[in-house]
């Protein structure tokens, strides 16, 4: 176990993990915007239309594991990228922001990444409690 943790680690600060098919999208036209240390590309199954992760360069598992100056620029591309799809499309009112963490909390692909969710009035019929909606009854109160 310890042997195992410890490999995981050096890798999640190694920069980059041939086998995460998020370092390995960094080099395509599947990157749609950059700022310093991260950068945006569309979600492969887009929960709405314009759904984008902000991911950062260096291979690293999580939200808590970003450093200080990714966690800016992850803000920087966040506001620039809500910007530019509200002016492209002003039906977006409203945006969710999210991470996962873990596999317990549906995190898949083990590479940080924050959701970008633009979404629209009527994009589902009771939007009451956002985030919460990720345990089924939760979401309505």
């Amino acid at each position: 176990m310890r042997k195992e943790r410890r490999a995981a680690e050096t890798k999640s600060h190694s920069g980059f993990d041939p086998a995460c098919p998020f370092c390995r999208l960094q080099e395509t036209d599947q990157v749609v915007a950059e700022k310093g240390t991260v950068l945006a590309i569309r979600d492969a199954h887009p929960v709405t239309p314009g759904h984008l992760l902000i991911i950062p360069r260096r291979h690293t598992p999580e939200y808590f594991t970003l450093t200080p100056q990714e966690k800016r620029d992850a803000d920087r591309l966040l506001a620039f990228l809500r910007n530019k799809i509200r002016k492209a499309d002003p039906s977006v009112e409203g945006f969710n922001i999210g991470t996962n963490c873990g596999e317990a909390a549906g995190q898949t692909i083990m590479h940080a990444h924050i959701h970008l969710i633009p979404r629209r009035k009527g994009d589902t019929p009771f939007p009451q409690g956002g985030v919460r909606g990720v345990i089924p009854g939760k979401m309505g109160y």
